[in-house]
């Protein structure tokens, strides 16, 4: 019935279409249109006995994702967010499917996930945890996957029953960080590189003086894999009543397994085809008709859009703020996807002058970057926790910059995944003389002071300009190490041994004691709560706030750029998008001191 009302409902938008553009009403009638497509309420999505489909290709991210034009009409039409969730609602999701009498089972869906998912294992860690909260409550929870790799299998682990078509084949080989090194061609097109920097592990500009990595780069990246692939191996085989060392060897001996061979070693319980997890979810669900192969179902999607509607309904005067620090720090105002230290600032100061908000909880999800924009942040947390709490969750990843605007919270929330630490700065000056001069081209200069051009990228740092710049990097890093000295109550001397640029996982820096607690975001805003002493009477609100479905088209069709979605990609064209995104890290370097507390370049784990 729902497919015949969307079916209904876009032929009548194709032909109004029609009758717009032939009368002339344009881009405000087709605006209005789709806006009203937006409104239109289908009534009751969740059948008796529905069971959940979490499709696994899903990108969970911590801040609502801007839609691009074609994904927002199609969410308008549809009803359904079918790219992109944030985490919380992916929580709220699952603990209230656990709780719905209406959903009968969790249908963990792996079969169109893609490879190079960008989900990091601290999300998925979140997640998993309330996987397990579902099966706890006694509903059963299905996994089918044709191309099963190390992320689907965190979460499908977990499942009852686990199945894998018969020819699929299983990825169990381990952790691995490939990083690019650019020296060669900066090199060979005549491109200079001179880096002042502090901390022998602060890697971040290795790709840029060296062909492969240093001593102290490879160390630090060996031990955080380890960290990671120990809770892998820890969870997964936990959920399968396996060991660790079980797993171990299989991804030491076999690394890549097909479906018999994944069943034959307990990793999954069944092979079989998609039509036959079908009759099991039907047996699940009471459709027991032959002739309807269907089963009522909804998505997560779906099911996260009707629980935050009921969210909105309820209210209190006593708010917990959840504000998102996602992506590259920079300076001054940043664009959507990057945390700009002036705009971020101000979201902080609102939300320590309103009245109405009890306490922050920061999630930081961020490699770092412009130190200055970080020391922006910072002092607005710093002032935000003398009147009220600010509580910390890190995500994936809260590094270096990340780290910094965290330090000073009264509390900080980690998952043991979370790659946290990077205490370090660095400082990175490119010159083009030699590519200059290999096309013909060169310099002159009029001055009036010896050091009146050292700005200039047609020639390399003087000795005396390095020893300059070296200066600045000094003292923002003996700033850095006596911040967190001061937030932690740590002896700077400790602070000076386990900073040096170096990565931690979580369960290191709790270790360390550079995070208070192993917990995810719920965990933060429930203490955030406690803090504030509310009890029971306060409400969750997110910023940077999100308009509606509306607001979004309106947005979209009003020039926003597209977000490119995940596609496939053969092994050439996925190095290339490697080299485009380590380059495109070269833009957000807009510190006005050239001074970054960032992580070593891209960190990936694949």
């Amino acid at each position: 019935m729902r497919n015949f009302v969307k079916q209904t409902f876009a032929s009548a938008i194709g032909s109004l279409l029609g009758l717009f553009l032939f009368f002339g009403l344009g881009t405000a009638g087709l605006l209005f249109l789709l806006i009203a497509a937006a409104s239109i309420d289908e009534g009751p999505l969740v059948q008796d006995k529905s069971v959940l489909v979490f499709d696994l290709s899903l990108n969970i991210t911590d801040s609502n994702p801007t839609s691009s034009t074609s994904e927002a009409i199609g969410e308008a039409l549809s009803g359904e967010n079918t790219g992109s969730l944030t985490l919380r609602s992916v929580l709220d999701a699952l603990d209230a499917a656990s709780k719905d009498q209406r959903i009968a089972a969790l249908y963990l869906d792996g079969s169109s996930a893609q490879a190079g998912s960008s989900t990091g294992f601290a999300t998925l860690k979140e997640v998993r945890s309330a996987l397990e909260r579902f099966r706890a409550s006694g509903k059963k929870i299905i996994a089918y996957d044709v191309d099963l790799e190390k992320r689907e299998y965190y979460l499908s682990s977990v499942a009852d029953t686990v199945v894998l078509n018969p020819m699929g084949e299983m990825e169990l080989n381990g952790l691995s960080s490939q990083p690019m090194f650019l020296t060669g061609a900066f090199e060979k097109y005549g491109i200079g590189v001179q880096v002042i920097r502090v901390g022998k592990f602060k890697s971040a500009v290795e790709p840029y003086i060296l062909k492969q990595l240093s001593p102290e780069s490879r160390q630090q990246t060996q031990t955080l894999l380890n960290d990671l692939w120990g809770e892998f191996l820890t969870a997964t085989a936990k959920s399968r009543k396996l060991t660790p060392q079980q797993l171990q060897a299989i991804a030491d001996n076999q690394g890549v397994l097909s479906a018999a061979d994944a069943k034959e070693r307990r990793l999954v319980d069944k092979v079989a085809y998609f039509d036959e997890v079908v009759a099991d979810l039907q047996q699940i669900s009471g459709n027991k008709n032959d002739d309807d192969k269907s089963f009522p179902k909804i998505s997560l999607s779906s099911y996260a859009d009707l629980e935050n509607k009921d969210a909105k309904n309820s209210s209190s005067d006593n708010k917990i703020a959840v504000i998102y620090a996602e992506g590259e720090i920079v300076d001054g105002e940043g664009s959507g996807g990057d945390i700009g230290g002036d705009r971020f600032a101000k979201q902080l100061r609102q939300l320590r002058m309103d009245d109405d908000v009890k306490a922050v909880v920061l999630r930081v999800n961020s490699p770092g970057g412009s130190a200055t924009a970080s020391d922006v942040i910072q002092r607005e947390v710093r002032l935000t926790q003398k009147e009220k709490p600010v509580i910390v969750s890190m995500g994936d990843m809260a590094a270096s910059g990340g780290y910094w605007i965290s330090t000073y919270a009264n509390r900080i929330f980690a998952e043991p995944n979370t790659i946290t630490g990077s205490i370090g700065v660095f400082g990175m000056l490119l010159n083009v003389q030699k590519l200059g001069n290999n096309n013909g081209i060169t310099w002159d200069v009029v001055k009036t002071s010896r050091l009146a051009d050292s700005n200039t990228v047609s020639r390399p740092k003087t000795p005396q300009e390095l020893a300059i710049s070296q200066r600045f990097v000094n003292r923002i890093y003996s700033d850095f190490i006596n911040k967190v000295a001061d937030s932690r109550k740590l002896p700077k001397p400790k602070v000076a041994e386990i900073a040096q640029g170096r990565v931690w996982s979580g369960q290191q820096a709790l270790k360390l004691g550079l995070v208070d607690e192993i917990g995810g975001i719920n965990d933060a805003i429930k203490y955030a709560a406690k803090q504030a002493k509310l009890g029971e009477d306060w409400e969750m609100k997110e910023y940077p706030e999100t308009g509606g479905f509306g607001e979004r088209i309106l947005k979209t069709l009003g020039g926003e750029k597209d977000v490119k979605k995940q596609i496939a990609q053969d092994p050439l064209t996925a190095e290339f998008l490697k080299l485009q995104a380590d380059l495109a890290i070269l833009k957000t370097m807009n510190d006005p001191l050239d001074v970054y507390a960032r992580l070593p370049f891209n960190l990936r784990i694949d």
